[in-house]
C-alpha cells in the first residue's frame, strides 16, 4: 500500500537527522493522491515540495528517495555523493550527510535473548565497543556535519566534559589566605584585629588577591545552515554552566532569544528541550544585523560587566536587508572586553572573505577561529590566550 510505503518512507528521512513529523507525512500522502502514481519524477517532486524545509536538504533526500524506491543507478549516485563538492567564490557546498542516511536505512539487527542476570554489563559492553577509544580520537576530528546520528550524539556528551575556554583573572579585591607560600602576603589590619581579641597569642594572617573565572556571553545562530552546529554549542556551553562558569547564553535566527534559564537544569535533555519549547525560529533565516542591534539596546549594559567576552557564532551569511551589520557589530565590540566569531566556514581551506556579511563583521571582532568539531572547541582556550591575528588579513 502507497501510504504505508510514504510512512515508512519518513521513517527513513526522521532517522537520517530530519525533522519529519506527522504533518509532514499528512501533507505527503495529499500530495501523492493529487500527482497520481503514473510518473516517478512527479511523485520525488511532490514529495521533495512538502518534506524538504531547506535547500540544503535536497542532496539528502534525492538519495534516500533513489534507495528507497529501487533506482538502478544507486551505486554511482552515492560514490558521487561521497566526493567532495568544490565550488567558486567563498561559497562552500557541504558534503550530504551520507554516514547518516546509511546508518537509517540499515536492516535492523536481531535482537539477542535477554540475559537479566547480565543485562546492564551488556549494555555497557556494548557501548564500549561501539565508541572505543580510537573512534573517540577519530570523533575529534570529524565534522559535526558529517557524523551520523550515534557519533552526533556521543559528540554532544563529549562535548559537556571539555575543558573550559577561559582562564581566572586577578581581581581588585582580595580574600584570605592560608600562608605566603600559597602566594599570600602579610595582612596587617587583621593581624592586629585578632591579636586585639586574644593579645596573648601572635598568629600572622595573610591576604591575596581574588581570582574569578569571568562571564561568557554566548551569541549562537540558530538558522538553517547553522542547525547541526548550533545544537551541539548549546550542549558546549551547558557544560560550561554547569562547571560554575557564569555563561549568558542567547539564540538569534530572526528574532533574538535569551534561555539562559533554560540551560541551567541539571539534566542536559530537559535543558535542551526547554530550549527548544522557548525558541520559535529554529532553523529560519538568518538577521544578524537585528539580532546584534537588539542586544546593543536591551542585553549589552546588563550581561557585558566584569572583562565578559562575547562568543559569536555564526557563519556569517546575514539576510537582513533593514540592519546595519557593521554598526552593530563595531558598538558590540565597544562594550564587550573582547569580541570572539567563530565560524564554521573556516573549516575549509580556501576560505575567502567574500560575503558582504563576513566582510561587515571582521573589522570588528578580535578573534576569528573555526568551530566544526570537537577538537576545535577543545582547543578553543589555547587560541583565545593566543595573540590574535589582525582580522584584516582575511579580507584580501
Amino acid at each position: 500500500m502507497i501510504a504505508d510505503n510514504i510512512v515508512h518512507f519518513a521513517r527513513v528521512l526522521r532517522g537520517a537527522g530530519m525533522a519529519i513529523g506527522p504533518d509532514r507525512v499528512l501533507a505527503a500522502l495529499a500530495a501523492v493522491e493529487l500527482v497520481g502514481l503514473q510518473r516517478r519524477d512527479d511523485v520525488h517532486a511532490a514529495l521533495s515540495a512538502v518534506m524538504l524545509e531547506r535547500h540544503e536538504q535536497q542532496a539528502l533526500f534525492d538519495v534516500a528517495f533513489d534507495t528507497f524506491w529501487r533506482d538502478p543507478k544507486l551505486l554511482e549516485q552515492m560514490m558521487y555523493l561521497l566526493l567532495p563538492k568544490i565550488s567558486g567564490r567563498g561559497d562552500q557546498q557541504r558534503t550530504p550527510r551520507v554516514n547518516r542516511l546509511a546508518e537509517a536505512l540499515a536492516a535492523p539487527r536481531a535482537p539477542e535473548p535477554p540475559n537479566p542476570a547480565n543485562q546492564s554489563a551488556k549494555e555497557e559492553l556494548q557501548f564500549e565497543t561501539h565508541f572505543t577509544f580510537s573512534d573517540r580520537e577519530r570523533l575529534q576530528k570529524a565534522d559535526f556535519e558529517s557524523m551520523t546520528t550515534a557519533e552526533f550524539e556521543l559528540a554532544k556528551k563529549l562535548a559537556e566534559e571539555l575543558p573550559l575556554p577561559v582562564q581566572p583573572v586577578r581581581r581588585r579585591r582580595h580574600e584570605a589566605a592560608t600562608s605566603a607560600r600559597h602566594g599570600g602576603r602579610l595582612d596587617l589590619r587583621a593581624t592586629l584585629l585578632h591579636m586585639a581579641r586574644q593579645p596573648h597569642t601572635l598568629k600572622p594572617l595573610y591576604t591575596r588577591p581574588r581570582e574569578e573565572l569571568p562571564s561568557l556571553v554566548v551569541l549562537i545562530d540558530i538558522s538553517g545552515s547553522m542547525d547541526r552546529y548550533s545544537r551541539l554549542l548549546l550542549h558546549y556551553v551547558h557544560g560550561l554552566m554547569r562547571r560554575a562558569l557564569r555563561v549568558h547564553t542567547l539564540t538569534f535566527g530572526t528574532r533574538l532569544t535569551h534561555i539562559t534559564r533554560c540551560l541551567r537544569e541539571r539534566d542536559p535533555d530537559v535543558a535542551l528541550r526547554l530550549a527548544d519549547e522557548q525558541v520559535h525560529d529554529w532553523k529560519g533565516g538568518t538577521r544578524i544585523a537585528s539580532a546584534l542591534h537588539e542586544f546593543n539596546q536591551l542585553w549589552a549594559r546588563r550581561l557585558l560587566g566584569a572583562n565578559a567576552a562575547v562568543l559569536l557564532v555564526t557563519d556569517g551569511l546575514d539576510r537582513d536587508e533593514h540592519g546595519d551589520l557593521s554598526a552593530a557589530a563595531a558598538q558590540l565590540h565597544r562594550m564587550a572586553h573582547q569580541v570572539v566569531w567563530l565560524n564554521p566556514l573556516l573549516r575549509y581551506e580556501g576560505f575567502q572573505a567574500k560575503a558582504s556579511g563576513v566582510r561587515a563583521l571582521l573589522p570588528h571582532v578580535d578573534r576569528f577561529l573555526p568551530v566544526h568539531n570537537l577538537a576545535s572547541l577543545a582547543d578553543l582556550g589555547d587560541a583565545l590566550r593566543a595573540p590574535p591575528l589582525s582580522p584584516h588579513t582575511l579580507l584580501h
